[in-house]
């Protein structure tokens, strides 16, 4: 069975490292969503700008390709994206039937502080807000698991793993 878990949550909440982690454990490979970004989407953000729906559904796409390919592979993956709207998440997972969400929580101030003390990372702070009000949960109806990442980086790999019912390769 092709599984993709989409890693999701505002700028700050630990994608990366969560999906680093999984991906990891899991021997699948990663893909981050940063990456996916047209250039023109990077320097609007490093310039304090929000990005608007306009910019996101070609970034969406991309990511949506890259689930295919892995899905036609018949390849497991993990891929961070901060598929803040219903409507994102639901072009990453039209026509992927392996796509299930972790959408990752915590306050605000925890991931604040984070943002504040990251390095080389073109999203600033003062984007938090555009994105928490952006932000539209899981809906009963989608595929996913919520959960907080306050504890350690070990304490929220275990808790992601139950919630999503995963056994580490080798386990």
């Amino acid at each position: 069975m092709v599984d993709t878990v989409i890693v999701m949550g505002v700028s700050g909440a630990g994608k990366t490292t969560v999906a680093e982690d999984l991906a990891r454990v899991m021997g699948w490979p990663m893909a981050e969503g940063d990456d996916f970004h047209p250039p023109a989407n990077v320097a609007k953000m490093h310039e304090g700008q929000p990005l608007n729906d306009e910019d996101r559904w070609p970034w969406l796409r991309s990511i949506a390709d890259w689930i295919g390919q892995r899905e036609a592979e018949g390849q497991s993956s993990v891929v961070t994206c901060s598929a803040l709207k219903r409507s994102y998440r639901d072009v990453l997972r039209d026509g992927h039937p392996s796509v299930r969400f972790c959408h990752l929580i915590t306050g605000i101030g925890l991931i604040r502080g984070r943002m504040e003390h990251r390095k080389g990372h073109y999203m600033p702070p003062s984007l938090l807000e555009s994105q928490v009000a952006t932000l539209e949960p899981l809906e009963p109806d989608e595929n996913g698991v919520v959960v907080d990442v306050s504890g350690t980086e070990q304490e929220v790999l275990q808790a992601v793993l139950k919630a999503l019912g995963l056994t580490p390769v080798g386990s």
